[in-house]
């Protein structure tokens, strides 16, 4: 990279990371904000999380992070206590790891299920879980779900069988969540409140959308995102009744696929306007 523009490192996903069809929209989201820094006049360079953990990184004067494996996440970490912008920080993609987000979340002005995270190894007590009739979420509990199998729900007689499975597969741990009856919401934000966008998660983006109280739904979803210093964002909300919004899942930087231009703008106006704040002088007092 030469000359007087600002740089930008743009940080790719790992492919394990991004199940089904959202690999290539985690590509393109972040291609896409991309390109409109390029034609703000930013010079871009490219790394994938897999470099991130083997080379070291040139120099830049913004970083877009979309990497969300631990090895990648920690070594980022000293990022946040330089000058460079980096978003999102690092310490706030490990934080929406299932097992740091349950802890994180409990006992904040957050509405959030009741969850415990146990090992698939031994033999925790079930805690009450699904003992209602309700049937019992359980998902993987270190990252993201990387497949179907990751986020399965069952009855209370299934819950040993699933922990087991998951243990199977190698993961030491999941998460156990309480059901929470109505319809889903999938929502995306930008920490700045430029950027939100929701719609219901059985009928997608072109359907109807469930009746929602949208300020109370906006106040959860930004309010949870401030808990994790989430900059870009995306999750899901239950609807036991359209006034009481209940978040099931935070994800740090989703694939925004069906608001991919939009986004993309919002984004690369956000990151612009974060760096801008950064480098200005301060103005005399």
């Amino acid at each position: 990279m030469t000359g007087d523009a600002p740089r930008v490192m743009a940080l790719y996903r790992q492919p394990s990371y991004s199940p089904n069809q959202h690999r290539a929209n985690d590509t393109a989201i972040l291609d896409a904000a991309v390109a409109r820094l390029v034609a703000r006049g930013w010079e871009v360079a490219r790394a994938s999380e897999s470099d991130v953990l083997a080379t070291t990184l040139p120099d830049s004067d913004l970083v877009l992070n979309m990497c969300q494996g631990p090895d990648a996440s920690e070594k980022l970490l000293p990022l946040e206590n330089s000058a460079v912008p980096i978003i999102n920080r690092p310490s706030s993609v490990l934080s929406c790891h299932r097992h740091r987000l349950v802890t994180i979340l409990a006992g904040r002005p957050v509405a959030f299920p009741r969850t415990a995270v146990i090992s698939t190894t031994g033999r925790a007590a079930l805690d009450g879980f699904g003992i209602d009739g309700r049937r019992v979420w359980v998902k993987r509990g270190d990252v993201h779900a990387e497949r179907s199998e990751d986020v399965v729900t069952v009855e209370r007689d299934g819950l040993r069988a699933a922990i087991d499975a998951f243990g199977a597969r190698g993961i030491s741990r999941v998460a156990l969540q309480e059901h929470v009856p109505g319809p889903v919401l999938k929502f995306y934000g930008i920490a700045d409140g430029r950027f939100f966008r929701y719609y219901g998660a059985e009928a997608g983006p072109s359907g109807p959308v469930p009746e929602v109280d949208e300020a109370r739904l906006r106040a959860l979803a930004f309010a949870a995102a401030a808990e994790l210093r989430l900059d870009v964002f995306g999750g899901d909300v239950a609807l036991p009744a359209p006034d009481q919004p209940t978040l099931i899942d935070l994800n740090d930087w989703p694939s925004f696929a069906p608001f991919r231009d939009d986004a993309a703008e919002h984004i690369a106006a956000y990151a612009h306007d974060y760096y801008t704040t950064r480098t200005s002088p301060r103005s005399p007092t």
